[in-house]
């Protein structure tokens, strides 16, 4: 197991957190590590990829990204198993679908900006015992403030601005997480999807398909391997997708 490359990635049962450890998954010297909020759902994720057929292994840790007990549990279950991870990815997010006002930002921040920091912090000395340490954030192109006031973009025009706020706390949090981390060779990224199929619009195949306009992520997690392996480490530091890098 010390051979191989050790990948953890948060929300790793449903939408992009899963196409991609099925991605990595399907080649060998990699083991991913599925963090799940529900475990009964990681474990039944993780039966569907053995039983798909992977050349790399698999295992799974219950971890709540809002829960700091649950993240100091994983720590230490990831820490005493294998004693490092290689990769972090930083997946687990939400729209927060079905509520409103207060409610929805606050449950919003509270995964997508809150909970992605207090769960990367956590793991960040793991991921400092790698010898090429990788950091991505997931995040999205409605989080650019330069794509968000150019009024010519299609990107402008778009809504949920509560989550695009949190996107953009996300985005700050990469850019100064890359400053703290470069000199000891962390490769840190923010890495947009795009619009693809995902449980986080909601369960109803209108949400899962954004009305059909939603593509595969099997993409984005093809992209993601190619920053974990080393073919965009020309832009460590940036905020990335799959055909280049947008504006913060």
């Amino acid at each position: 197991m010390s051979e191989s490359t050790i990948v953890l990635i948060t929300g790793a049962n449903q939408g992009i957190g899963y196409a991609t450890a099925k991605t990595i998954a399907s080649h060998p010297n990699y083991h991913v590590i599925m963090a799940c909020r529900n475990l009964s759902k990681g474990y039944e994720a993780c039966s569907q990829l053995e039983t798909a057929g992977i050349k790399g292994t698999l295992s799974v840790v219950q971890l709540d990204v809002e829960d700091d007990i649950s993240i100091s549990k994983a720590v230490h279950s990831v820490s005493n198993e294998f004693g490092r991870i290689d990769v972090f990815i930083s997946n687990a997010g939400t729209l927060s679908p079905g509520s409103t006002g207060r409610d929805k930002i606050g449950k919003i921040f509270s995964t997508n900006v809150f909970g992605a920091m207090l769960a990367t912090e956590a793991f960040i000395p793991l991921l400092l015992k790698s010898t090429h340490p990788c950091l991505i954030q997931i995040s999205s192109a409605l989080g650019s403030l330069v794509l968000a006031s150019d009024a010519n973009n299609a990107k402008s025009s778009e809504t949920w601005d509560e989550y695009r706020m949190s996107k953009a706390a996300l985005n700050m949090m990469t850019i100064q997480m890359h400053k703290r981390l470069k000199n000891q060779k962390v490769r840190v990224f923010a890495f947009c999807p795009g619009l693809v199929r995902s449980n986080l619009r909601g369960v109803s195949e209108e949400a899962v398909t954004a009305q059909g306009n939603a593509g595969d992520p099997m993409e984005s997690a093809n992209a993601l391997l190619d920053i974990i392996v080393g073919r965009r480490d020309k832009d460590a530091g940036k905020f990335v997708h799959k055909d280049g890098c947008y504006p913060w």
